[in-house]
């Protein structure tokens, strides 16, 4: 079986895909959860180690999330760690723009999704035996300072906090432990939009350093092999260069 189960969200790009495959070549039994089964499919391929199980999944639907987790239990036997990672934003638009779909859309997916996540996990993780497990949920930097037109995203990822919080709290009772991991600029396809350049606080736009993505891996990794007597509760993790610690 190897060191431990683990649930991915997101896995089929990014720091998700990271991730996954830090996650695989240390030994861990892995389920790939995405929209995709085909940018699944081809993480599963690129790892060395480890055993991948691909579970197509839309995190914003609770029949889809219950089927996640139950088909990781089934196959793997229990699940001991949670990256909660799959979301998404919305392009830069001032907030008097911004619509009530967008919102809603942003929302769905960055709070809506990662409650279901954490909620299914949280009760496989009571529920088995041994009991407990760990839920590392994504923020972001914006969950600390905004970037200029990011109400939507920026308020989900304030909202992760809480949630994080909540979670470590409740979850003591039945040896869960919750932490959060806040990533700056890794370079993904998320990022690659952003070339062009982003909105800086004083109106210009200035393109930014990224660092690879396997950085965040790395750090998952990290979190994941503690011993559930401890628990790394907020990292953060982000390009050296990148203006965040001089914003505003």
């Amino acid at each position: 079986m190897g060191k431990g189960v683990a649930v991915v969200t997101g896995a089929g790009s990014g720091v998700g895909r990271a991730a996954a495959l830090a996650l695989l070549n240390d030994g861990w039994s892995v389920g790939l959860a995405g929209r995709r089964s085909d940018v699944l499919e081809e993480t599963a391929s690129m790892a060395t180690a480890g055993t991948p199980l691909v579970v197509p999944t839309d995190v914003t639907m609770p029949e889809e999330v219950e089927n996640l987790f139950a088909t990781v239990t089934e196959t793997f036997g229990r699940l001991d760690t949670l990256f909660n990672n799959a979301g998404g934003g919305a392009p830069s638009t001032n907030f008097g723009e911004v619509t009530y779909d967008t919102w809603l859309r942003v929302v769905e997916v960055n709070l809506n999704g990662m409650f279901l996540c954490a909620n299914a996990a949280y009760r496989t993780m009571r529920d088995q035996s041994p009991q407990g497990g760990r839920i590392i949920n994504n923020g972001s930097l914006s969950a600390h300072a905004p970037r200029p037109g990011s109400a939507p995203y920026t308020t989900t990822k304030h909202a992760i906090t809480g949630l994080t919080k909540c979670i470590a709290l409740d979850g003591r009772a039945h040896n869960i432990v919750c932490a959060q991991i806040d990533i700056g600029n890794a370079a993904t396809p998320m990022t690659a939009r952003m070339a062009g350049g982003v909105p800086q606080p004083n109106g210009t736009v200035v393109s930014e350093p990224t660092m690879d993505a396997a950085n965040v891996g790395d750090t998952i990794l990290l979190m994941a092999n503690m011993d559930l007597s401890a628990n790394m509760q907020s990292v953060m993790v982000m390009s050296s260069q990148m203006p965040f610690l001089g914003r505003g």
